[in-house]
């Protein structure tokens, strides 16, 4: 049966890292009696057991509660909890454009923070209604007047409104409710129109095969109905429909402004385009919706599966998780070294971390990663322009013209104490100054930097400095001409293709003396001296050498003349000089994954 529109509500809870989202949504769903106290558990909607060990939400995760409001109605609340790390952004972009509101959760104690700017950017960019709301009230240091005024200094909502919860202890969570019914508005739709239903997400299961979650705007999505991806023009039978309570429960038909699932025997992975419509095969919809702007990954790296015979399985993998997160972009690659894997795009460092680590938990794959690069554009003398996403392809420095790469706008907000350490930090890594400016006791600061010094371990050290008190938020600016070069990593003088890098010339002989001081103590030794050497072009820039392993060739030489000796350490010497000629060195896979890991120191 139609749920009437005025009483459906679709609306996502966005916040920056650890202001509590998804605490808050567990006080809803418990208040709204979507789940039994029995089977309550902390964090219901992270269901990734990365997600739990983490502390974050990675996915966005839907669900339909009722809610019988003080007016005696019966409401539909289609909830979203979203992530609030900024390698996650694009999954809150998606959220909001299924959504008519935003509940925009701001922690009491700690105040607006970066990424609390970035996403309420992003749900005035889907046109969403924003409730503003003060979660931990219940703690001794929360400061809701101050944190207020904040929120109108530096966001400009009107908070004389806002709502004060504590998503720990369930106070204000009633208030909340209302006020979702009573602000947010309600989606609009015409039932009768041909079927027009948005793919927010999509995931593989094993047992139904891949899974689609949409958002219905116009028409009806019946059971046995013929559908049609706008796309691709691929046509699929619905098996099954339903939605989340958080569990699944299936019905009979979606209608307009409803949030729910479906499976249709999809076999094709490359079917399912996140932000696709989807519509009825009979009676097709004339136009598609504005679906999402595709993600543009910023990380490349490398990734190989330590057994060669893997590398089905790892294809395999990745062409499932694509599915699930449409932000991952590979490619194939061949590597003299590692043999043959691909080159992964990713939206930043966390991300590139959790779908390594999925790929191992999910899939049991054993991978090697190479050292994380940005993507690069190179402006030849022939006046083509190439994108370069791995340093092992650069062209002949004679065909180069200029090297251009991609610089960022970096938002920091840090308590004024720590705002010395943090201009220094960003400075030392070719940091340009454009704004400077407080709020209250904080400072925000933004800043021009390159992604290539963003990419290694700035998070980190910003966190390290600032006793974690700061919060950083990036969007991709523009590209910028510098002064980059290729350094390439020879081993026994021959050059080792995974672990060539691209960095700033000033930062070069640095960066290329820790890689040689590092893989000096990873490679084992041999029987011939190994020279290793960081290179630019021909020039060497750094240069470890492992000594010989000595082989006592005198042993059975009791007594007698020196000169016997003598002639043995000859022969071992000539012995050694031609094993440096025609030796090849050993080196261990572990010493490429501890090689690589190059950054985190």
């Amino acid at each position: 049966m139609a749920q009437e529109l005025n009483l459906i509500r679709n609306f996502a809870i966005i916040a920056h890292i650890d202001h509590g989202k998804s605490t808050l949504s567990d006080r809803i769903i418990e208040f709204t009696g979507g789940v039994e106290k029995r089977e309550m558990q902390e964090q219901i909607l992270d269901s990734m057991d990365i997600e739990r060990e983490r502390g974050i939400t990675i996915k966005a995760q839907s669900v339909r509660l009722n809610y019988k409001a003080e007016d005696g109605q019966i409401y539909q609340l289609n909830l979203m909890d979203t992530p609030g790390h900024v390698d996650f952004s694009y999954e809150v972009s998606r959220c909001l454009s299924a959504c008519e509101g935003a509940v925009l959760v701001v922690d009491a104690t700690q105040g607006v923070e970066a990424q609390t700017l970035a996403n309420v950017y992003l749900a005035l960019d889907a046109n969403n209604e924003i409730i503003p709301v003060l979660n931990k009230i219940d703690l001794p240091s929360a400061e809701p007047e101050k944190v207020k005024s904040q929120i109108e200094d530096v966001i400009g909502l009107d908070t004389s409104e806002a709502v004060e919860v504590s998503g720990k202890t369930g106070l204000g969570v009633d208030d909340l409710l209302e006020a979702i019914v009573h602000k947010l508005p309600a989606p609009k739709g015409d039932v009768n129109a041909p079927l027009k239903a948005l793919l927010i997400d999509s995931w593989y299961d094993t047992y139904l095969g891949v899974i689609i979650l949409v958002r219905v705007k116009d028409g009806i999505l019946r059971k046995k109905q013929q559908i049609k991806m706008m796309s691709n023009g691929a046509s699929y039978l619905v098996d099954n429909l339903g939605f989340f309570t958080p569990k699944m429960q299936y019905v009979d038909a979606l209608y307009p402004g409803e949030v729910g699932f479906i499976s249709a025997s999809i076999k094709s992975v490359s079917d399912c385009n996140i932000g696709d419509t989807i519509t009825d095969s009979k009676n097709p919809t004339s136009e598609a919706l504005p679906g999402f702007k595709p993600s543009v990954p910023v990380v490349f790296c490398s990734m190989f599966p330590v057994d060669s015979s893997e590398y089905e399985a790892l294809k395999d993998a990745l062409a499932k998780l694509k599915l699930n997160d449409a932000s991952i972009d590979y490619q194939n690659e061949n590597s003299a070294a590692l043999g043959l894997g691909f080159r992964c795009g990713f939206l930043g460092l966390l991300h590139m971390e959790i779908i390594q680590e999925r790929l191992e938990r999910e899939f049991d794959l054993d991978l090697i990663t190479t050292a994380p690069s940005v993507a690069y554009k190179i402006n030849l003398t022939s006046g083509a322009e190439i994108d370069l996403h791995n340093p092992a392809d650069m062209p002949e420095p004679t065909q180069i013209e200029s090297i251009e790469e991609p610089m960022v706008r970096a938002t920091i907000m840090v308590p004024d104490s720590y705002l010395g350490a943090v201009l220094k930090l960003c400075t030392e890594r070719r940091g340009e100054q454009v704004e400077l400016t407080y709020v209250g006791n904080r400072a925000m600061v933004i800043y021009k930097i390159p992604l290539n010094e963003i990419v290694f371990d700035f998070y980190d050290r910003l966190k390290s400095i600032t006793s974690g008190y700061a919060s950083f938020d990036y969007e991709i600016e523009e590209y910028m001409k510098s002064d980059l070069v290729k350094v390439q990593i020879l081993i026994n003088e021959e050059p080792v293709d995974a672990l060539a890098f691209l960095c700033h010339r000033s930062q070069a002989e640095a960066r290329g003396r820790q890689i040689c001081e590092r893989l000096k103590d990873l490679i084992p030794r041999h029987l011939f001296k190994i020279p290793i050497q960081a290179a630019i072009g021909a020039k060497v820039i750094a240069r470890e050498t492992i000594s010989a392993l000595r082989k006592d060739v005198t042993a059975k030489c009791y007594g007698g003349d020196i000169t016997r000796k003598r002639k043995l350490l000859e022969k071992q010497k000539k012995g050694k000089k031609r094993m440096r000629q025609f030796g090849n060195v050993e080196i261990p896979q572990s010493a490429f994954i501890e090689a690589l890991r190059i950054g985190e120191n």
